[in-house]
């Protein structure tokens, strides 16, 4: 069973807001929970993607985060920053409506399932207890979440083989395949097994780099579920934080090939910062221990390319292809 060794010891101490505004949070991710079920009944089914989508960042600006999404899809010179909620901007997305996308990223904690819905709506693999976790779980049974109990093996080929059914049937799948939570710093080896959906289905991997920054742009840990943490412990953490930004970073997609293997390794690469597709090369990484796994030196960590940022003239005309997503 994955396991990982961050625990208390890697969480950042933060600069917190009072006691009201933790309430006002607090409230609005309840009103937006208990709304949103009748306010998606009452949409038609065309026009639900984008009121998903609202409701996510909606959901993620209750919980004290700003959203930053950076694209680097397209050509170099293109590459950079393309939303961060402006509503002049078209939203980026996984990937084309009816066509099956694995969605692949490294696993932080349970603000990671909001951050990628505020991209694009998607179901995902997720911990089977997470159904019953309050508030939260209401959103997971509404994303239809597949869940995996991480103790028994023997119900992963049926989980892969729900994944691929959806992936056929044209949906967008976000998996975590490390199997397990990590600080943001550190990270573990993406496990195989679930990559086989893709492989069976013929759907492309869309690799997302995802972290998180305090307010003055540094990468924090604030949001990591780890150790002994509980959903309402993590949960007053990110509510008490101040000035959090979610950025998620779309990577070049991956075609999945015949190996799952192969494929997760370069998944891997790519979500990690270590692979530079377009040139063909690799750059050198360092690696520790951990456990029972290798993670990325977390010193390391902090060396990653600062993203570009094209001009805005240049998003705005990028908007009609994204507007069809």
């Amino acid at each position: 069973m994955p396991s990982s060794p961050c625990g208390p010891g890697c969480l950042d101490s933060i600069d917190g807001v009072g006691p009201a505004r933790v309430a006002a949070r607090l409230a609005g991710v309840a009103g937006l929970l208990f709304s949103f079920p009748f306010a998606n009944a009452v949409t038609p089914r065309g026009k639900r993607v984008p009121l998903q989508r609202g409701y996510a960042r909606l959901l993620l600006g209750c919980l004290g985060m700003r959203l930053r999404i950076v694209d680097n899809r397209g050509v170099v010179n293109e590459r950079g920053v393309v939303d961060e909620g402006d509503a002049a901007l078209a939203p980026a997305g996984f990937g084309p409506a009816g066509r099956g996308v694995l969605v692949v990223t490294g696993h932080i904690g349970w603000t990671d399932i909001v951050a990628l819905a505020s991209v694009q709506p998607l179901g995902f693999v997720a911990r089977a207890d997470m159904v019953d976790w309050p508030l939260i779980g209401k959103l997971a049974k509404l994303m239809r979440v597949i869940p995996i109990e991480r103790e028994s093996l023997r119900q992963l080929p049926g989980v892969v083989a729900a994944v691929g059914a959806r992936l056929a049937a044209g949906e967008r799948i976000g998996i975590f395949p490390e199997g397990t939570t990590w600080c943001g710093r550190a990270y573990g080896t993406m496990r195989s097994a679930l990559f086989q959906a893709a492989v069976d289905t013929g759907s492309p991997v869309q690799p997302v780099r995802l972290r998180y920054l305090d307010r003055h742009g540094v990468p924090c840990t604030v949001p990591a579920f780890v150790g002994a943490d509980t959903f309402a412990s993590s949960a007053r953490r990110v509510l008490r934080s101040r000035g959090m930004v979610a950025e998620v970073v779309l990577e070049p997609v991956l075609e999945p090939g015949t190996d799952r293997r192969e494929l997760a390794r370069r998944c891997e690469a790519v979500v990690r910062g270590t692979a530079v597709l377009r040139r063909g090369a690799v750059e050198a990484t360092e690696w520790i221990e951990a456990g029972h796994t290798r993670v990325q030196d977390p010193s390391l960590a902090a060396d990653a390319p600062e993203v570009r940022r094209p001009r805005r003239a240049m998003l705005r005309g990028r908007r009609s292809a994204a507007a069809a997503q």
